[in-house]
């Protein structure tokens, strides 16, 4: 079964261009290396929750917007062996500055995911 990297991240709706350029970027490098896809989506119906939302879980503050992510990949292992390609990538180093982050990288929710349902 395919493997997913996820991802949760408030970006400042004034730097949205930039993280989307950043991440064009970075989605070659991941595809490059094998990843089946790579998806970016911005919150367009977030409410905010009273015990959980994404709002809350990314400590959103009024001038950003939520930003859902996730990489696709063949397996586990894979995903492993992708990313430790893609962390020593020249292209992307910059951005592996988080003065260079076009979002808080600290507020960042993360995780991998093996997929159990594929319809």
């Amino acid at each position: 079964m395919p493997y997913v990297d996820g991802f949760v991240i408030a970006v400042p709706k004034n730097r949205l261009d930039d993280y989307k350029k950043m991440s064009r970027e970075c989605g070659v490098v991941w595809k490059e290396y094998g990843a089946l896809e790579f998806r970016e989506t911005v919150g367009d119906d977030v409410p905010p929750g009273k015990l959980t939302s994404f709002p809350q879980s990314v400590m959103l503050k009024e001038d950003e917007v939520v930003v859902f992510s996730w990489i696709v990949y063949e397996s586990r292992a894979r995903r492993d062996e992708i990313n430790d390609k893609v962390m020593h990538d020249a292209r992307i180093a910059g951005y592996m500055d988080p003065a260079n982050m076009p979002f808080d990288g600290k507020r960042m929710i993360y995780g991998g995911f093996e997929m159990v349902i594929d319809l």
